[in-house]
């Protein structure tokens, strides 16, 4: 059951709360509210901040190899940026008086190169944050309500062709091969001569050399996302019989359009050849220039 909350009227509008006769925003639970056998004894929190000199640091030289080596990197394939479109429906789980914020996160789930074509299949969705007021009680002067939320997400899904900056690494299938030793058997005598023998494989064994590759699969790193975005209110209504402000009504759906882009980097780790920095004889590289002359 409410309770009125004395000295709270504001206009003739009158505020309701239910925390037994205690203001939300003042109310702080004495000591001896807290029993000792509670599961959450210390309810309150306590934070102590001491501050820090600054530190000193040493600069160091990074030293690395200098006479080649290979490596296994990540190696960009191909880099792009995807756009698509969509269009969806959101229907709130009550009546909504007006909407506040949205905030909007474009999350990757999938995204497979189908080796070994270049198209790549790409799966996500949009996660949406929806701040919106309703209305508890109004009158012609005014409305209140509370500030709730709602969040969604919104699935996509679509393939797109590459355009490879450095094809991915050939394929390595799998083989299996069967083989079989010579043998020499005896025929019987009845229907074959003494001298005749019996020249075939060996039938009374089965041999096999199967090899199995195991490829790097390419990967995906998102690198940036903009969404552009129109939401459209549907079915805004006054309520029958209800004192409302003149321009306010409520509505619970949500009618959006969005054009999505996204970049995205394919890598898939090779091994890769890094030259020497400098030569046996001591002099330089040449893809690695020196910088000063040396004496």
């Amino acid at each position: 059951m409410y309770r009125s909350v004395e000295g709270t009227n504001i206009s003739n509008v009158r505020v309701f709360d239910n925390t037994h006769g205690r203001t939300k925003g003042n109310y702080s639970p004495s000591i001896s509210e807290c029993s000792s056998n509670s599961k959450y004894p210390h309810s309150c929190v306590e934070v102590q901040t001491n501050m820090l000199d600054s530190c000193t640091n040493t600069p160091i030289t990074p030293v690395g190899i200098t006479t080649g080596v290979i490596a296994k990197i990540p190696v960009v394939l191909a880099e792009l940026t995807v756009q698509f479109h969509l269009s969806s429906l959101i229907k709130l789980p009550e009546l909504a008086l007006d909407v506040k914020n949205i905030k909007k996160k474009v999350k990757i789930t999938q995204c497979l190169l189908l080796q070994p074509t270049n198209i790549l299949f790409i799966k996500g969705f949009i996660r949406k944050n929806i701040d919106y007021t309703t209305g508890n009680c109004a009158n012609m002067e005014g409305i209140c309500g509370e500030l709730h939320h709602c969040t969604i997400d919104v699935p996509f899904e679509c393939s797109t062709p590459l355009t490879f900056y450095t094809p991915p690494e050939e394929l390595a299938v799998n083989s299996s091969t069967e083989f079989e030793y010579f043998k020499v058997s005896n025929l019987p005598d009845k229907h074959f001569a003494e001298k005749d023998k019996l020249l075939s494989g060996d039938l009374s064994e089965f041999n096999q050399i199967i090899i199995e590759n195991f490829n790097e699969l390419p990967f995906c790193e998102l690198i940036n996302a903009r969404i552009f975005e129109f939401d459209e209110f549907i079915g805004r209504h006054r309520p029958c019989g209800a004192e409302f402000p003149i321009e306010e009504k409520f509505f619970n759906r949500i009618e959006e359009k969005m054009v999505i882009e996204f970049t995205v980097k394919v890598l898939q780790n090779r091994q890769v050849q890094i030259p020497a920095v400098t030569d046996t004889s001591g002099g330089c590289h040449p893809k690695f220039p020196c910088s000063a002359n040396k004496d």
